[in-house]
């Protein structure tokens, strides 16, 4: 018994389509955990230790897009060390992704202004038009159709509520094929929970 080639079209759209939803529930139960902030364990956490451990694990897109990563001295704070992960890479590997003709530059870097921590992300890559500038941390919004940029459109939502959860804000400033610039604060004093 063979399988025809519309049975094949037919298979490989169900099994595309069954891959995108279980990355959407994983997304989706990933965001629905920051609403939940009494389990969330704060201590303090070495940023160092942590961007370390992002470029560790993202080691093999770095080299296959040839991407330089520029991380300058950061702080230890008081925060919860799986937020922060996810807040720092969600913000790398939308750089390394939406990189453009060029190699991939990215620039991470902290300054301390009064009571809290001002965070750069910055990189050379296709720059965002300012019209969208709000509506990129909007969960499930895309700028870009799946077939072009793959991924669920919850990582800047997700950013937008770590960082919201504790006590920041967070911004973009950006050129389309300049790069974009990604801004966060962080409370420089020890959290309460």
């Amino acid at each position: 018994m063979s399988i025809d080639d519309n049975a094949r079209e037919y298979i490989y759209y169900a099994v595309d389509g069954a891959n995108r939803m279980q990355e959407l529930i994983r997304d989706l139960l990933s965001y629905a955990r920051l609403e939940n902030k009494r389990d969330m364990k704060i201590k303090e956490v070495d940023l160092n230790h942590v961007l370390q451990t992002i470029l560790h694990d993202l080691e093999l897109v770095i080299k296959e897009k040839k991407a330089i990563i520029k991380v300058g001295q950061l702080p230890v704070i008081m925060a919860n060390e799986v937020q922060m992960s996810q807040l720092f890479q969600n913000f790398l590997t939308n750089a390394l992704k939406f990189k453009g003709e060029r190699d991939p530059v990215v620039e991470v870097s902290a300054q301390k202004a009064g009571n809290e921590w001002q965070f750069t992300i910055s990189d050379n890559g296709i720059g965002i038009d300012e019209q969208h500038f709000a509506q990129i941390f909007v969960i499930f919004q895309r700028l870009h159709g799946r077939t072009e940029y793959p991924g669920t459109g919850i990582g800047l939502a997700m950013c937008k509520k770590i960082v919201e959860n504790f006590g920041g804000r967070v911004w973009v400033k950006s050129k389309v094929g300049q790069g974009t610039s990604f801004y966060f604060t962080l409370n420089a004093k020890e959290q309460t929970s």
